[in-house]
């Protein structure tokens, strides 16, 4: 599999609601979210679980996807149309999204070691 086709499966698994914590590595660094700032694999790993327990009805529509792979790592950029609901709340989340992540290939697959999702703020 490529980066791009992990990057495409990754954004498959959120909407199914599939859990998201196999896509990072055991090493992985950093992930910032719209509204997290998420420091380790462990930390990582707690908070995409906690996700998939709150949230449903994920929609995820890449507009910009744009991967480059070399030997042994990748990076991409995308903007991302991203809304879903959580649900404890009920309430519905949406938002134009940039992403960005640098991916490892570890034991033959892609696996993410650093994403960055942000929503730019509307002046």
């Amino acid at each position: 599999m490529t980066a791009e086709e992990t990057v495409r499966e990754y954004y498959e698994a959120l909407e199914r609601g599939d859990p998201l914590v196999p896509y990072f590595s055991e090493d992985a660094t950093v992930k910032f979210g719209v509204g997290e700032s998420l420091f380790g694999a462990d930390e990582i790993a707690a908070a995409l679980r906690e996700q998939t327990r709150t949230t449903e009805d994920w929609e995820v529509s890449s507009t910009g996807l744009d991967v480059t792979e070399r030997e042994g790592f990748a990076w991409f950029g995308d903007e991302v149309d991203l809304a879903w609901t959580d649900t404890e709340t009920g309430q519905r989340w949406t938002f134009d999204t940039r992403w960005s992540a640098t991916l490892e290939r570890q034991d033959g697959e892609w696996t993410f070691v650093a994403m960055h999702v942000s929503a730019p703020r509307r002046l």
